[in-house]
């Protein structure tokens, strides 16, 4: 039996937010690697929470992933749809359950208006730039998003679009079979 550290690892991926002139948009790509393996392709890791009004993001392990989507949705469903008090008593939880904090996985949340990384070690950050990346390719990605946000006239939808293609270039656990969703601000 292999010991936690030498099982292998399933490589994260990329995920990618921006918010601009009344629009969030979130991006991620569709690999799925373990080890030196790409098993899938086409994954999909943003997904619709809590009635669709809340947009997530998810990056690491897909099992983890689906778990953590879970658990936060019930958080939205408690707080009434409430983004910052559910990511609060998430980030809580997630902290301090014994089992929550073995997830390996990270996410990145929007209700259209609020943007926020998730973490599992109780960090809950709202980027000052309305740039938000995860995932082994995402300071490639967030790198793009901020060059493009400065210097482009660009929608949300195109600059997370472009921003995933310049990471797709240079990470290679992430690939350009890229999923996009976006909400305006309330």
């Amino acid at each position: 039996m292999k010991s936690e550290q030498n099982r292998p690892r399933i490589r994260s991926t990329t995920i990618v937010a921006v918010r601009r002139n009344g629009e969030v948009a979130i991006a991620g790509d569709g690999q799925v690697t373990l080890e030196h393996t790409v098993l899938k392709h086409t994954a999909h890791k943003v997904r619709r929470l809590y009635q669709r009004r809340v947009l997530a993001g998810f990056a690491g392990s897909v099992a983890d992933a689906q778990s953590l989507a879970d658990r936060f949705e019930n958080k939205l469903e408690g707080s009434n749809g409430n983004l910052t008090r559910a990511a609060i008593e998430f980030a809580k939880d997630w902290r301090t359950d014994r089992v929550l904090r073995r997830l390996e996985a990270m996410m990145i949340v929007s209700d259209g208006e609020l943007l926020y990384i998730l973490s599992g070690d109780g960090n809950i950050v709202e980027p000052d730039d309305g740039v938000a990346a995860i995932g082994s390719g995402g300071s490639y990605a967030s790198a793009a998003a901020k060059a493009l946000l400065r210097n482009t006239e660009l929608t949300a939808q195109q600059i997370v679009a472009e921003a995933m293609k310049i990471a797709a270039e240079i990470c290679i656990y992430t690939n350009d079979h890229v999923t996009i969703d976006s909400l305006p601000q309330p």
